[in-house]
């Protein structure tokens, strides 16, 4: 009896934690999803405006570094500073929607989101963690970075209804972050399952790990999912309406189908994903996603033209493929790296990953003003081509490991 209603309120808590990220990452992607509004009413460029979600980006690095290094959610409660975080990024989206009528003031803003949004989701993380054992955490971290993708996705799905002005879908995207704010601080606990850090970050550790075979491949195979994700995310709507543009069929309303495949369709792959990489292993479950991922890439410049359902199919496919692996690679690390220097490996990790996506964010609107929009993703090809590469060398790495003769004591 008592295990089942552990085993309860663990599923309780799960899916509280899964709401509070969908609610607190609403506001990652609203100024992506406001983007042609904002170019049209501020007078700026396309290449002008991707600092609207590339600064996200570099706060969020610059959030994760700061809380790992000052050890903030081991001085804090997990959920308060969960709970603290959300209700900055709802401030400071709410602020920018109030407040702002140019570019300057607004990247400040949106650095200061992804700030506080490196308290929302990595924190989300250690708290599932907290209420999954170790042989189901694959699934449980597929659970949370489905609700990562809804909430990412949740601004294009405000911007679709009733053609909504800008402020007030940013606004609406804070008033979501602020109830997941109260959820976290009201309703989430940590679990039995929680860990302490056992020693001090190790700085030098984040050189030291590309040294070793295994954690460089994990490492490798991260790089080049983030290399396509992001920029995917961010991009997603002006390929679509480049292709109406240029005489494509328009039933597809923009923001709604972006919600439907990168949003659902991430859910499921989130969670296809998870349960995956606890059946194969977490390099095949992760080259999988990968290539079909990759292959979408290589495609899009055929699919730029395909109408109503064979678009959709497509859309959804590239949605569930490219996150599915998103857990895998922070799991795959952490049981590669030393384990005296976990918080480190990850730190780099993600620090690392979200810099990168700045670089593919920044281009992906260059190649299409040379190109065009429809060859414009063409460019993420080499991420999960190099991450494929990568898993193969470590599913490879892990198998020997395993073959290995285990010394005994004479």
């Amino acid at each position: 009896m008592g295990n089942h209603q552990t085993s309860k309120r663990g599923s309780r808590q799960q899916a509280l934690i899964a709401l509070v990220q969908i609610l607190g990452l609403a506001v990652w992607f609203s100024a992506s999803a406001v983007g042609p509004a904002l170019q049209q009413e501020w007078n700026i460029s396309a290449a002008a405006g991707v600092w609207l979600t590339a600064s996200v980006q570099i706060g969020f690095v610059a959030g994760a570094i700061t809380s790992t290094f000052l050890g903030l959610a081991d001085r804090f409660r997990p959920q308060i500073l969960l709970g603290v975080s959300a209700a900055g990024a709802a401030l400071t989206t709410g602020a920018l929607a109030a407040f702002v009528d140019n570019l300057g003031p607004a990247i400040g803003f949106r650095f200061l989101t992804g700030v506080f949004l490196a308290g929302v989701y990595p924190v989300g993380m250690k708290l599932m963690a907290s209420w999954s054992s170790p042989a189901l955490r694959g699934r449980a971290f597929g659970i949370l970075i489905g609700a990562l993708t809804l909430g990412s996705a949740a601004p294009h799905l405000i911007s679709s209804l009733d053609d909504l002005p800008w402020r007030d879908v940013m606004a609406l995207a804070a008033a979501l972050a602020v109830t997941g704010s109260l959820t976290a601080v009201l309703a989430i606990r940590p679990g039995p399952f929680a860990e302490k850090s056992s020693a001090s970050p190790n700085p030098r550790y984040a050189l030291v790990m590309f040294k070793e075979q295994r954690p460089r491949l994990a490492n490798i195979g991260y790089f080049g999912h983030m290399w396509e994700l992001y920029a995917l995310w961010t991009w997603l709507p002006m390929y679509l309406l480049a292709g109406q543009a240029a005489g494509r069929d328009g039933t597809l309303e923009t923001g709604l189908t972006v919600f439907v495949s990168m949003g659902l369709g991430g859910v499921a792959g989130a969670m296809l994903g998870g349960w995956a990489a606890d059946r194969w292993g977490r390099p095949k479950s992760a080259a999988v996603a990968l290539a079909v991922s990759g292959t979408c890439c290589f495609l899009s410049p055929v699919m730029f033209w395909a109408e109503g359902m064979p678009m959709l199919v497509f859309l959804l496919i590239w949605g569930a493929a490219v996150i599915a692996d998103s857990g895998v690679f922070s799991t795959s690390l952490s049981e590669n790296a030393d384990p005296r220097y976990i918080g480190t490996a990850l730190t780099t990790q993600t620090a690392i990953g979200f810099l990168l996506t700045v670089v593919t964010i920044q281009l992906v609107p260059l190649l299409a003003g040379i190109f065009g929009w429809q060859y414009a993703f063409v460019l993420l090809v080499p991420g999960p081509l190099t991450g494929v590469l990568a898993m193969r060398k470590l599913a490879k790495a892990e198998s020997q490991l395993k073959e290995m003769p285990v010394a005994t004591p004479t």
